[in-house]
């Protein structure tokens, strides 16, 4: 059991307490899945959970996004077996084609943990010309000393798999070969982790899984800072506000000028 608290550097669970309020810096009826009608929503979502996770994970948000009447896609893909080049492929070819996005002209993003590095290696290698707006929740942007310290042991290599190994802080991982952010993206992390083990390995601030600092990534609009962790944050009421904000005025702040 101790080794096993070592190997979840995506997948620990936590509880949810009552969280204080944020720090802002900058720098249920499910869709119909045939062609939209001409009442459909002109502007979708694609939701991308994290490695080792499922779309249910992201099912909180996806119930906020659905009643401020976007059109949403929460992706389900097998983020184990496969590394994240193909996985950004498989992923594109599917929001290319998906019947609950074909009537939007308009597209977002919300991404957990390494489904933003997902969505980072689609936009570098193939692009989606609709894609506004994005919100980031806790991405291994600059990848996670956890990954670094114990990539190597096997059970990790099972429970992660290829997509897992590429998630260090070294120059030539996955996240730090992509290169600055084209696109108008916002990022939340989590300051607050009830896994000491990892939090062990990681300096500074972090979620149980990834620094605060290593989220952040050149070319991001603004940078969100929450008390909450890793798992938790795609819960947390707070972090889902700020989402909602950000898609639709380009913003966490809560009374900005709306962006175009």
């Amino acid at each position: 059991m101790f080794a096993l608290a070592l190997l979840m550097p995506m997948v620990l669970l936590a509880s949810s307490h009552p969280l204080p309020p944020a720090l802002v810096s900058k720098t249920a009826v499910s869709p119909p899945r045939d062609a939209p009608s001409l009442n459909a929503p002109s502007q979708g979502v694609v939701l991308l959970h994290g490695l080792a996770r499922r779309s249910s994970s992201m099912g909180r948000i996806e119930e906020a996004l659905r009643k401020e009447g976007y059109a949403v896609a929460n992706l389900e893909y097998d983020s184990r077996h496969k590394p994240i080049a193909d996985l950004a492929r498989e992923l594109h070819a599917r929001i290319k084609d998906d019947p609950r996005l074909a009537g939007c002209g308009v597209l977002h993003a919300v991404t957990h943990s390494m489904g933003g590095i997902v969505l980072r290696e689609m936009m570098a290698s193939l692009g989606l010309p609709r894609l506004r707006r994005v919100v980031m929740i806790a991405p291994p942007n600059q990848g996670s000393e956890v990954v670094d310290r114990i990539a190597h042991w096997k059970a990790f290599k099972w429970l992660n798999g290829p997509a897992g190994q590429e998630l260090g802080t070294g120059p030539d991982s996955r996240p730090n070969r992509l290169g600055a952010l084209g696109f108008e993206c916002g990022i939340i992390a989590g300051d607050r982790s009830i896994n000491w083990i990892n939090s062990a390995m990681i300096p500074g601030p972090d979620d149980g899984k990834v620094a605060v600092e290593r989220t952040k990534v050149a070319g991001m609009k603004e940078h969100l800072v929450l008390h909450s962790t890793h798992p938790t944050l795609l819960i947390h009421a707070p972090a889902i506000e700020a989402t909602l904000r950000f898609l639709k005025n380009g913003s966490f702040a809560p009374n900005p000028n709306p962006a175009p």
